[in-house]
């Protein structure tokens, strides 16, 4: 089928930008090029990599998808993680990934919210929708094993890759400005939003103008969930590339560089802690045998340069978030302490206060953006007409976090003018985080917010007030939230007050917790030997 194209110089065509497009064109282009490797010494070239979206298309065709139709995904990553996104896009269909910590109250939202029919899940997961309303969901696909048994008509994700197929032509072209993908942030003052992107929107997340040091002949090592942007947007920018990846399914300080260096990999994004972990190894004389040259650290800590000096590698930084698309990089190995970069090309960006007025040089500001291209950034929020309208006044789109500028142009992160909280790479609600704490019995009234860590970005800390003539013993109030909350959002310490400080209107003063820090009567359960951490899903 064939339509025309745009003839706005800013937007594309559909073969640069467009999942099915890049597909078919780099299958004819460079069909024994190599597009992934994994962990167990497995690769597609990009001819495999079309037989198998393909045929994974087809079948998700065969159950009812349509163009246009959304189709959540539970999965860490993965083979089946990569299929199912590029199939589902193969399609014209909408990419909704839900995090893998999801349980309770936050799975039962996005499945409502997501309008989707159908579930590519991890087996280890599915046993978790039958505590809930799974919505308009009629059916489940599962990766891996299962011995669930849920109501939903369940099969494995075997079924779909049993016969290679061809999904049937497209009702119309797919063009750069439908949506790609549903995007679940966390929301500071309600449930999660789905962020609606593009395809136009991720394009240019991670386009030429962005990072114009990513090239064909790299290989992106995903090592983050592709319910994250960082996970799935390297999967499309390399495809964009026509590059390759190197696939590890869950990051190892031990195993990092021996699989980098069996893959050749040669960029990587590290994130949070994970630069921390490796230069606390033991320096060792392989320390640059490998073929890794460039590297995004985000945050910018000092490590970043001890990263460049020890294993030779290229450091860089950005601001991003998943609503927006990269609008500050660096250069190669930032010399300013604390810098996230400068303005991109492509984009505008403000720094203002609270009535939209552009502060001075120098004075910290909530950052706004708009980019030059249409669709350059996410289209809204799904279903939430509210937080679109409050994110996008004034024809900018107003990030929450703040910042301050330089009389040379860099850009420094001062604060988070959202009520968030930053934990080993998630974004977590602290509207989300009371909603569980007070849902415990003897909880009268909690505020959550983060702490500074040992090892970079945050903490969670609580504090409660008890109901009257109840007490809240810390350890089992941290009991009944693991079983209700994704791993990352449980708080490290959880610190019981008689009453919670409060503003003449009754507002709980977080600023003052937070400012206060960790006191000596606040509970810490690292210190009692009480850890949590992520499933390891295999």
């Amino acid at each position: 089928m064939t339509a025309t194209q745009s003839t706005d110089p800013r937007v594309p065509p559909r073969e640069h930008c467009v999942v099915r497009d890049l597909i078919d064109r780099w299958a004819t282009l460079q069909p024994d090029q190599t597009y992934a490797v994994f962990e167990d010494g497995s690769r597609w070239s990009y001819a495999e990599l079309r037989e198998q979206v393909t045929t994974v298309a087809a079948a998700l065709h065969a159950r009812g998808v349509r163009q246009g139709d959304h189709v959540a995904v539970w999965i860490f990553g993965g083979a089946e993680g990569i299929l199912s996104f590029f199939a589902i896009n193969y399609l014209g269909a909408v990419f909704v990934p839900f995090n893998t910590a999801y349980k309770g109250r936050l799975l039962a939202h996005v499945l409502a919210n997501s309008d989707a029919r159908l579930l590519i899940a991890h087996g280890d997961l599915i046993e978790r929708l039958e505590d809930v309303d799974t919505a308009l969901l009629e059916q489940v696909v599962y990766t891996g094993d299962s011995a669930a048994k849920i109501s939903l008509p369940c099969e494995p994700f075997s079924t779909l890759t049993a016969e290679p197929a061809e999904p049937p032509a497209l009702e119309r072209p797919i063009e750069p400005w439908d949506t790609q993908s549903i995007i679940y942030t966390s929301g500071t003052t309600g449930p999660s939003k789905g962020v609606l992107s593009s395809y136009l929107h991720i394009y240019t997340n991670a386009g030429p103008e962005t990072w114009h040091f990513i090239t064909a002949e790299d290989r992106f090592l995903i090592n983050m969930p592709l319910f994250h942007i960082g996970g799935m947007g390297i999967i499309f920018v390399m495809l964009v590339r026509g590059g390759s990846i190197s696939v590890m399914q869950n990051f190892s300080t031990d195993g990092f560089w021996p699989f980098v260096r069996e893959t050749d990999t040669t960029a990587a994004f590290l994130l949070g802690v994970m630069a921390t972990f490796l230069l606390k190894q033991p320096p060792s004389s392989g320390d640059r045998d490998h073929r890794l040259r460039k590297a995004f650290m985000v945050p910018f800590t000092e490590a970043a340069l001890d990263m460049h000096e020890r294993f030779g590698i290229d450091v860089y930084t950005i601001f991003n978030m998943t609503e927006i698309s990269s609008p500050i990089v660096s250069e190669p190995n930032p010399s300013r302490r604390g810098t996230c970069g400068k303005v991109r090309a492509g984009v505008e960006v403000r720094l203002v206060d609270e009535h939209d007025c552009e502060v001075p040089t120098g004075e910290v500001g909530e950052m706004l953006v708009r980019t030059d291209r249409p669709w350059g950034m996410n289209h809204g929020y799904y279903k939430n007409p509210e937080a679109t309208a409050e994110a996008w006044r004034n024809g900018w789109f107003h990030t929450g976090d703040c910042f301050r500028q330089d009389e040379d142009g860099f850009f420094y992160f001062v604060d988070r003018r959202k009520d968030a909280i930053r934990r080993r790479g998630e974004n977590i609600s602290s509207f989300e985080v009371e909603a569980e704490v007070v849902a415990y019995p003897a909880v009268r009234e909690a505020a959550a917010y983060g702490v500074p860590s040992d090892v970079g970005e945050d903490d969670v800390m609580v504090a409660v007030a008890a109901v009257d003539g109840m007490e809240v013993d810390p350890e089992t109030l941290l009991h009944f939230l693991a079983e209700r909350m994704p791993y990352f959002m449980v708080p490290r310490y959880i610190r019981v007050l008689p009453e919670l400080p409060k503003t003449p209107s009754a507002k709980v003063q977080k600023h003052l917790l937070r400012a206060e820090g960790i006191t000596s009567d606040s509970w810490d359960r690292e210190a009692h030997g009480i850890s949590l951490h992520r499933d390891k899903l295999q």
